[in-house]
């Protein structure tokens, strides 16, 4: 009990977050195109879940230099390996291309031979590969995914809410997922099973905050009755600030220390729900609410319609 009621922020007065939605909704149609236009140019850098392939890790005794592997793995008839440090500078994980009629250990036979050619002492660590046409089935399932699950949310709001919340919600979501594939996207940053498992929690972290603030805004549209739209929005805003700064803050604590600590396997993970968090409560301020006030959302809208009782106009005898 003893942090009950506690505010990270002391408000006396509505702040007027509405000013600014037109240049903030002009800001996220610039994003949102240099998204699409990097997603269409550099598309995604597909990991090994969704392309297929072979997947090498070995350790070595001294720090590994990337451009002699390279070289050494080029000189083999592998120029299309993709050779990173994971996790330490002694870690490299070298990933190659599906090879048809050759099987995963021997390839991994190979590439040990060609690293231990000039001598160094090189380890196996584990060896793993995905077949292309699971690869391109994952690909198409996990788009499914995304796609079921903005067409559930819309559902889901409009019949709790009001379908101007609904479309207003699903174009919040729409926003984040489309700018975190573009982060991706621009940065090359590989995108696989766990990226993806990242940008559906996007969704639903997302979701989460634009459900509190509709709450609150068709709340007090019933407690208001002479502010206007824009108003009553505004102070649903204001007062879910706090806990919407404080939910963000903690859960964003907990990914960065994931993202410098978690180790490369979910490095990815960890970079898509950070980025996500941060793009998810700016979307639930200014594009959800944005798009359902230009929709014309009123109070009127929000208001239980009263059910006239049978034989309620008759006069009693």
């Amino acid at each position: 009990m003893l942090f009950k009621g506690f505010q990270l922020l002391k408000l006396n007065e509505t702040v007027n977050f509405m000013k600014l939605r037109v240049p903030a909704m002009i800001f996220s149609t610039l994003l949102i195109i240099a998204s699409i236009v990097s997603l269409a140019v550099n598309q995604l850098n597909w990991g090994l879940d969704f392309t297929g392939g072979t997947l090498i890790e070995v350790g070595y005794e001294q720090p590994a230099n990337l451009e002699a592997i390279r070289a050494q793995m080029e000189s083999a008839g592998y120029s299309d390996a993709v050779v990173q440090n994971f996790g330490s500078s002694q870690d490299v994980l070298i990933r190659l291309a599906p090879r048809e009629g050759v099987k995963a250990v021997e390839i991994g036979d190979q590439v040990m031979v060609t690293l231990r050619a000039d001598g160094t002492q090189v380890d196996m660590r584990r060896i793993e590969f995905v077949g292309p046409n699971v690869g391109e089935e994952l690909t198409e399932q996990g788009g499914l995914a995304m796609l079921v699950a903005l067409i559930c949310i819309l559902i889901y709001v409009a019949m709790r809410f009001e379908y101007r919340f609904a479309l207003g919600s699903v174009a919040a979501l729409a926003h984040d997922v489309i700018l975190t594939l573009g982060l991706f996207s621009f940065l090359q940053l590989e995108f696989d099973l766990t990226v993806l498992a990242a940008v559906l929690a996007v969704i639903g972290y997302s979701l989460n905050d634009t459900i509190v603030v509709s709450d609150r805004i068709r709340e007090n549209f019933r407690k208001i009755r002479k502010a206007e739209p824009i108003e009553v929005i505004n102070i649903s805003l204001t007062q879910t600030l706090n806990r919407t700064i404080i939910t963000s803050l903690t859960t964003i604590l907990v990914l960065v220390a994931l993202f410098y600590k978690g180790g490369a396997l979910i490095h990815g993970f960890a970079t898509a729900l950070l980025f996500g968090v941060v793009i998810g409560t700016y979307s639930s301020v200014y594009i959800a609410s944005a798009v359902g006030l230009a929709l014309g959302i009123s109070r009127d809208d929000l208001i239980p319609t009263e059910v006239e009782k049978e034989g309620e106009d008759l006069e009693p005898l």
